[in-house]
């Protein structure tokens, strides 16, 4: 059978193989009845080596992670093999699959994909061991005679060796075995085993023999299954998914051998002790029943570990709670709260802390862990002018004088006449208790005792007053609002606000402060006053006005020098001898002086072209006549960012719009407007002659005029462009036909009418 299940992959490496190669192996080993561990051990005595095993089993992985139209549970251990074909159940616990139903404590322990319970085949064969059909006996002999038996024991339990009679092993041990096995061998090697002999034997188990197990009762999929002779309960629980979580008891597991109960298994002990005792090893034909279940509760709230947990006769609450980890931190442990089955209703119950541990729990009782509140038994709070605000025991500070020198005292901020202390009635309405803090502390009135959750506040002065502020504004390097002091000077204001800007004129320092009390001379109607200082460069006022102090929320101004201003750039480029940036000197600078600053005009300069340009807008003047007359209107105040184009004469024309070649060409003053129309082709059907215009290099406008039935072009300059504007587009005006008839209907009644009038006269 090895040797038949080997033979495809003998010839070639494991990863040339093909994957119709790879399923056909899958296949064969699923037949064979053998175990995935006795596989690999079959494998390395073919020759193979641990790498080629690894490979292998990644490609069979890879394989089993296509989806397959009916998926089947991979067992790692066993195999189904079942004389009556048992079909595999999925679970019946419906609430398992609702996330919000509790869980079953323990049966995750046979869904965990992560836990296979496989047996370790590569360890010593156990001493108790008992030797039986299909095993296999490896015999070597060494010393002076060498010679190695591979047998198996057949059916009869016997084998056989060279030409000696059969040899009876079943049912021993290994070391029972050898002996055996030894005193027939030394027939054919004298001395065999002898300190004289100088020849040796020794026996040990080859491939181990497959064992039939049934598993009934109360499991996921009952049946029998093909195990390892190694296999333990565990094994057998976990190849037919574990006890069905809907019926099935994880505490009554029953092993039967020979029509006698041998052992009774708990998986509790094992999850929350480790403990295997019970975990035997199976022999052939051994039966594992899986009883229902006899009683289950429910634990939830504040344990460590929610669910539902089957409880054995004689167990107290008490043990139920050590399964469920205990209470968490926030757990209130006064008492549970019960939910129990009746014969007709439910019912309701609170059992205290002191009778957990002689409860006995019932079927389907549902306990419910609560959490403490969130309220304090013993906290006051102090805020407020102390110097160590924040929450107290109250058994430690009983009393109001207490809490505040446990705070450390009052600071010297604090408020003496008044403090307030909040605190909730019977009925949680809350009430204000005022007190003075300063008898209170020198001991003239009496202590006040606090009570749970009392909030005491001591104020401070300050938060007894609008904030106070001075606003500084002007030509400081720093205006805005300060914070007032006592005694503040303005030259104190001044220096906060990081000294004077470059025009500040300190001789001029206004302050205007709010009327409060004192109105002595002020009219009527005035409701501030007004201070005027002179102050140096070096912050020092006159004796009596060093003298003068500020008060909270005075307003503080700087002037700035009335002669004092930041330069105003203009620019002039183009053909002027000195073109670039110039500052304006005065606010009475004009264009032509500006000019003159630049050195004058250069001959190739293009007056007419000449563009003068205001925050982004073009200004049509007319540099010659400004030139030749500087009082003319066109000759403009200079303003921050004015920028002046002088360019060169340019020698060309340019035709848009409804011509027929809009085009480019040099300028020739014998030619007359329309000349430069016709040579682009002339006007095309869509042109308005008469609104044909030109603009000029320097961007005045000049438009076609029309006496009668004579038109005036403009005169052609060098650098102009000519535009001929398009007819608009005319909206014909459709009627429907029932538009038509209306009108037809209203002129016809028109003329009858008309015709009646006519007869009349």
């Amino acid at each position: 059978m090895g040797s038949g299940l080997f033979s495809p992959l003998l010839a070639q490496k494991v990863t040339d193989l093909t994957n119709e190669q790879v399923q056909q192996f899958i296949q064969q080993a699923k037949s064979s009845g053998l175990s995935e561990a006795q596989i690999e051990q079959l494998a390395l005595s073919k020759g193979f080596t641990q790498a080629d095993i690894t490979k292998m089993r990644q490609r069979v992985t890879e394989l089993n992670t296509v989806p397959k139209p009916e998926p089947v549970r991979e067992q790692t251990t066993s195999r189904i093999q079942s004389e009556e074909s048992p079909v595999p159940q999925p679970p019946v616990n419906q609430p398992l699959s609702d996330p919000t139903a509790p869980v079953i404590f323990g049966a995750s322990l046979f869904t965990n994909a992560n836990l296979t319970f496989e047996p370790n085949l590569r360890i010593p064969t156990p001493k108790n061991y008992q030797l039986g059909p299909d095993d296999e006996l490896i015999v070597d002999i060494y010393g002076n005679a060498q010679q190695t038996y591979r047998t198996k024991i057949n059916p009869e339990g016997s084998i056989r060796l060279e030409n000696l009679s059969p040899i009876y092993v079943n049912g021993l041990t290994v070391e029972q075995a050898e002996q055996r096995i030894v005193a027939r061998l030394r027939q054919l090697y004298t001395g065999l085993n002898t300190a004289a002999g100088g020849v040796h034997a020794q026996v040990s188990l080859g491939n181990i023999r497959s064992i039939k197990v049934t598993l009934i009762g109360q499991v996921v999929k009952p049946g029998t299954y093909t195990l390892s002779s190694l296999g333990t309960v565990f094994n057998a629980l976990y190849a037919a998914g574990g006890p069905d979580p809907g019926r099935g008891s994880f505490r009554d597991i029953r092993v039967y051998r020979a029509n006698r109960q041998i052992r009774t298994l708990d998986i509790y002990d094992f999850l929350l002790g480790a403990d295997q005792k019970d975990n035997i090893r199976l022999q052939d034909q051994d039966i594992v029943f899986v009883n229902h279940y006899d009683t289950r509760v429910e634990l939830s709230g504040e344990v460590k570990q929610p669910g539902l947990y089957e409880v054995k006769k004689g167990e107290l609450l008490k043990t139920v709670l050590a399964f469920a980890g205990g209470y968490t931190d926030r757990a209130y442990t006064a008492s549970l709260t019960l939910r129990r089955n009746t014969a007709k209703e439910l019912e309701i119950g609170t059992i205290p802390a002191s009778a957990l541990d002689a409860f006995v729990p019932q079927k389907g009782d549902q306990y419910a862990v609560g959490s403490i509140t969130g309220r304090f038994s013993n906290r006051v709070i102090i805020s407020g002018a102390v110097f160590r605000p924040g929450t107290y025991a109250l058994q430690n500070s009983p009393t109001l004088r207490q809490l505040i020198t446990a705070a450390e005292g009052l600071r010297e901020d604090a408020f003496l006449n008044r403090g307030t202390i909040r605190r909730l009635r019977q009925n949680l309405d809350p009430e204000l208790i005022s007190f003075d803090p300063g008898k209170l502390l020198r001991g003239e009135v009496t202590d006040i005792p606090l009570q749970r959750e009392d909030s005491v506040t001591v104020l401070a002065y300050s938060d007894l007053r609008e904030k106070r502020t001075i606003a500084l504004q002007g030509a400081v390097n720093r205006p805005g609002l300060f914070t007032y002091a006592d005694s503040m000077s303005v030259a104190n204001l001044i220096v906060l606000a990081g000294g004077f800007t470059e025009g500040a004129t300190a001789s001029r320092i206004e302050i205007a402060r709010r009327l409060r009390y004192d109105t002595t001379g002020l009219p009527s109607n005035q409701n501030i006053r007004i201070f005027q200082f002179n102050l140096d460069e070096n912050l020092r006022l006159s004796e009596a006005d060093a003298r003068f102090s500020l008060q909270p929320f005075d307003e503080v101004f700087v002037r700035t020098s009335p002669r004092y201003e930041p330069q105003k750039m203009v620019t002039i480029t183009g053909e002027v001898t000195y073109p670039g940036r110039y500052a304006i000197r005065d606010k009475s600078e004009r264009i032509s002086e500006l000019i003159s600053r630049a050195g004058g005009l250069q001959a190739s300069a293009f007056l007419k072209a000449t563009r003068f340009v205001r925050k982004g807008e073009l200004i049509s003047i007319d540099i010659h006549e400004i030139l030749q007359k500087p009082t003319d209107s066109g000759n403009l105040l200079l303003l921050a960012g004015d920028s002046i184009i002088i360019p060169r004469k340019v020698e060309l024309v340019r035709i848009r719009g409804e011509v027929l070649n809009p085009s480019t060409m040099d300028f020739n003053s014998a030619k007359s407007f329309r000349s430069y129309i016709d040579e682009s082709g002339g006007f095309t059907s869509k042109a308005q002659r008469r609104k044909s215009y030109a603009i000029y290099a320097n961007g005045k406008i000049q438009r076609t005029k029309q006496l009668l039935f004579v038109r005036s072009y403009p005169s052609p300059e060098p650098g102009m462009e000519v535009i001929i504007p398009a007819k608009p587009k005319r909206e014909e005006s459709r009627l429907s036909p029932a538009e038509r008839v209306a009108v037809m209907t209203g002129v016809t009644s028109l003329a009858a009418v008309v015709l009646t009038i006519i007869r009349l006269f």
